[in-house]
């Protein structure tokens, strides 16, 4: 099975949303935009453990923690998720609840504009609508919830066990047995990691128990017998005997106990089922002193480690492709090579793998279609749908994955035309901090924008679609083109926030012609010891050489090394020394950009509220 689509509404931060999936998935946004609530709201549609959490929902699960209306009626909390891509087992089972689903507009076949379609087709095909309800109730002085068939509506049916009247009117429960028929797990962060590795209900260690048909009643009651019947029991240690009875001696005054010495006793639990999973332990012996500890004391990276290790054992023991995987965050404390090694499983061997993450190392292994653009407004209303490249090639995106990987975590773009505009900007935006200070001027790396190498001047304006496509300001700079744009580059262009076309053919004729004569002698002086240092040029001589021999000098050693890995044109601005220094179309660039992100003055804001 697959998620398709999932509706949110009074759900945490989100008033009212829709997300979109397209197979596996990748949510990206910013920091409590709701990638976390989207997660925990498909836990609450279709995790089979998640009703054992007491109350399913609390006061801060809806939104703005308004769970009653004026009137003082319950709102409700309500998430619909439809499932595609079913199971022969889970049509043949499910068959009275499904609908036509038509793929190509992303709606039930019977609904939207053209009128109801039926039979069948490519693009039509079966789908399985589910909803969680979830409110406050008056009488009980409590919260309830539940997930429900979504198809058809009945009338309710108070005989009825299926049915659960007073929250789904007109719905049949959709319970624990039917949820583990869609195999969802959801791993969340590690802050979390303990109990993935614990023995309560629902946590990996259970999931793998459970699919692994190990009998879990009698393993728990044949563990509470051993306890019982441990010999020598606990209560046998001298000093602990020795308090029995004294304990049995103070009671017998005042209480009738039974005969002999177990009148009291101690065991290692207080023998029952609950009691076990939360106090039973997973004991590892790492290398290299290989002494067995439980397992929250080894390193965050190894935990991590222990739960991937778990997803490949229920990734085993379910049919393969058959397991709907959530995971947040698999970067944390994980080395690259890891979190490639851990996305690159999930992908492969789960049916569909919803991610959210901030790890470019993550990110790169999902295909364009695959990235799915959360945005939230201020009044709760969240958006999520795949990127639409339009006629832009997957080609170009695998190519450039890394790149694209950090533009889709930043909050904005700026698009230049090769490895010398990426570094000499990065290095002025520096210099404009510390002339300027953080107040005046926001760093690049705190105004969270990235820098994205278009490779040419011709490739630039390609790029202005694709980041607006995904919700991002995008920027660009590009030298004069030695022929007029096409039509279609100039559409392109017109994607952009804002752009500019350098007033100098070549970005190092801008840095010498917008620059002082003392810059030039400074990067002359820098760079003549360097053994990259192209000799054949002569190096400046301060007693004889004039300013137009070092600027004439500084430009032939800048385009001598166009695009050198070591930074010719970043050593040139680092030369400038503040921002007044740097040159005019550079520095008006950055302010450009800094003023486009800056946040609204509170003064005016306040003057215009």
């Amino acid at each position: 099975m697959k998620v398709k689509r999932l509706i949110i509404s009074n759900f945490r931060g989100i008033a009212q949303g829709t997300v979109n999936f397209s197979g596996h998935t990748l949510l990206v946004g910013g920091n409590n935009v709701g990638k976390s609530t989207v997660c925990e709201a498909l836990d609450l549609v279709l995790g089979p453990e998640r009703l054992y959490r007491r109350p399913v929902v609390d006061e801060h699960d809806f939104h703005c923690g308004r769970y009653k209306g004026k009137d003082g009626t319950p709102i409700v909390i309500r998430i619909e998720a439809v499932l595609t891509d079913l199971s022969p087992e889970a049509e043949l089972r499910f068959f009275r609840h499904l609908r036509r689903w038509d793929i190509s507009k992303s709606d039930f076949a019977d609904e939207g504009d053209g009128g109801p379609v039926t039979g069948d087709g490519p693009l039509i095909t079966w789908a399985l609508p589910l909803v969680f309800l979830g409110r406050y109730d008056k009488d009980e002085d409590d919260f309830v919830g539940n997930t429900f068939f979504d198809h058809p509506i009945e009338p309710p049916d108070d005989d009825d066990e299926t049915m659960e009247v007073a929250l789904g009117t007109g719905r049949r429960i959709f319970g624990r047995e039917h949820k583990r028929l869609c195999g969802f797990v959801f791993l969340r962060t590690l802050r979390t990691g303990s109990r993935a590795l614990s023995l309560q209900r629902g946590s990996l260690l259970d999931t793998v128990l459970r699919l692994g048909g190990t009998g879990l009643a009698d393993m728990w009651q044949d563990t509470l017998d051993r306890l019982q019947d441990l010999k020598p029991s606990i209560g046998e240690v001298a000093q602990l005997k020795q308090v029995r009875a004294d304990i049995r001696r103070r009671m017998a005054r005042f209480v009738n106990l039974a005969p002999g010495e177990d009148a009291t006793s101690f065991f290692a639990s207080e023998l029952t089922r609950e009691n076990l999973r939360e106090v039973v332990k997973l004991f590892i012996a790492a290398e290299p002193i290989g002494y067995a500890v439980p397992f929250a004391r080894l390193g965050t990276g190894s935990v991590n480690l222990l739960v991937f290790a778990l997803l490949t054992v229920i990734a085993e023991l379910k049919e393969k492709g058959s397991v709907i995987f959530a995971m947040e965050e698999p970067e944390i404390a994980l080395p690259p090579h890891t979190q490639r090694r851990v996305s690159q499983f999930v992908l492969a061997e789960m049916g569909q793998a919803i991610v959210t993450s901030h790890s470019p190392y993550v990110i790169e292994q999902f295909e364009p279609k695959d990235v799915v653009i959360l945005d939230r407004q201020n009044d709760g209303a969240l958006t999520g749908a795949p990127i639409n490249l339009g006629t832009f090639k997957p080609k170009t995106f695998k190519t450039e994955r890394r790149q694209f990987a950090e533009s889709i975590l930043s909050r904005a773009v700026l698009v230049v035309e090769g490895s010398t505009e990426t570094a000499l900007f990065a290095e002025a935006s520096t210099i404009m901090e510390t002339s300027l200070g953080a107040d005046a001027y926001a760093h690049f790396d705190l105004a969270g924008v990235s820098l994205f190498n278009a490779g040419s001047e011709t490739a630039v304006p390609k790029y202005g679609p694709v980041f607006k496509a995904m919700g991002k300001p995008v920027f660009g700079v590009c030298d004069k083109p030695n022929k007029p744009l096409t039509v279609d580059a100039i559409a392109q262009l017109g994607d952009y926030t804002q752009h500019w076309t350098l007033p100098h053919k070549g970005i190092e004729a801008l840095l010498v012609e917008e620059t002082a004569s003392a810059v030039h002698v400074r990067f002359l002086t820098e760079v003549e010891g360097r053994s990259d240092y192209p000799t054949a040029l002569g190096k400046y001589d301060a007693l004889v050489d004039t300013a137009a021999k070092a600027k004439d000098l500084a430009l032939d050693v800048l385009r001598a090394r166009k695009g050198d890995a070591f930074g010719y044109a970043a050593i040139f601005v680092r030369a400038c020394e503040t921002a007044d220094q740097l040159p005019k179309t550079i520095r008006d660039i950055l302010e450009a950009i800094h003023n486009a992100l800056a946040p609204p003055d509170e003064g005016d804001a306040g003057r215009a509220g």
